[in-house]
């Protein structure tokens, strides 16, 4: 039995992506919805660089940031992506920062806890995928994600988010994201291979002087249980928009679960109490 709950039929699969390498084509935004039909969010001016989605959601499955950083001159090239290994200079430029950002599908998942009729369900891949034919639109899920990732849709009322293409996956294919990515920004495999080769990329950055170089949610030990999909970033979680320090949500309803009990049942004892000590 895995971390997760679910049997381990087969090695857990999800995605490792290296920021490092992204160029913001968006490709891999334009995939997901081509390939499972998720509606298109408009032409969206958000006046934030060229970010037009803004974050995840109901009808944005990936979602690419744009994040700009004034850093010294020399720590970028005439495109604004970061250079590696480059001496510093005087003057300052500007640092592109790209990332593809998705649904985690963590190991301890708050949105299938608080499920009240199994849409939301963890996969023989060990990812977490909705069934809209079964979600009723009570919302639960959504303030229970620790990422803001899941949403309901306006016109629709039921939740939806990223499944990690459960029907290409189950055919042996890789997820419509990761097939689209020129750079191989987004990679697809065995979970604990992408951990290794991250582990090997991020080494061979801090190896060129990308000392900021980080890996963000591969820790099985962290407040989820390690991700299902996740980052090497090149700065501070936050700048991506990323919580520091997520925890599952739902992790303290057996306690507190185990406590209503015991109040109850003492409860039920002074009750009864109090009733035999009237008869008498």
């Amino acid at each position: 039995m895995s971390e997760s709950g679910y049997a381990d039929t087969q090695p857990r699969m999800g995605f490792f992506t290296d920021t490092s390498v992204c160029i913001g084509c968006k490709a891999c935004e334009v995939a997901c919805k081509e390939w499972n039909l998720v509606p298109a969010s408009g032409e969206d001016l958000l006046g934030m660089s060229y970010d037009n989605t803004g974050d995840l959601g109901a009808n944005s499955w990936r979602h690419v940031a744009f994040i700009e950083q004034q850093v010294p001159a020399s720590r970028v090239d005439n495109l604004g992506m970061p250079t590696i290994g480059a001496p510093e200079q005087d003057g300052a430029g500007v640092r592109w920062l790209m990332s593809s950002d998705v649904c985690k599908h963590c190991t301890h998942a708050a949105c299938l806890d608080v499920c009240p009729t199994g849409a939301l369900f963890r996969t023989e891949f060990d990812t977490v995928v909705v069934q809209p034919d079964i979600c009723n639109g009570c919302g639960y899920c959504v303030p229970a994600c620790p990422y803001g990732v899941i949403e309901k849709r306006e016109d629709d009322g039921r939740a939806f988010k990223c499944t990690l293409c459960y029907d290409r996956i189950g055919d042996g294919l890789e997820p419509a994201c990761a097939k689209a990515c020129p750079t191989d920004s987004i990679q697809y495999g065995e979970l604990d291979e992408l951990r290794e080769r991250a582990e090997r990329r991020k080494q061979e950055l801090h190896d060129d002087g990308v000392t900021e170089a980080r890996l963000y949610g591969e820790n099985p030990d962290d407040g989820v249980g390690g991700t299902g999909a996740f980052f090497l970033l090149l700065d501070e979680p936050e700048v991506y928009g990323l919580p520091p320090d997520p925890v599952v949500t739902t992790r303290d309803l057996p306690d507190m679960w185990r406590r209503a009990g015991a109040a109850a049942l003492g409860v039920a004892a002074a009750v009864v109490a109090s009733f035999v000590g009237a008869r008498r």
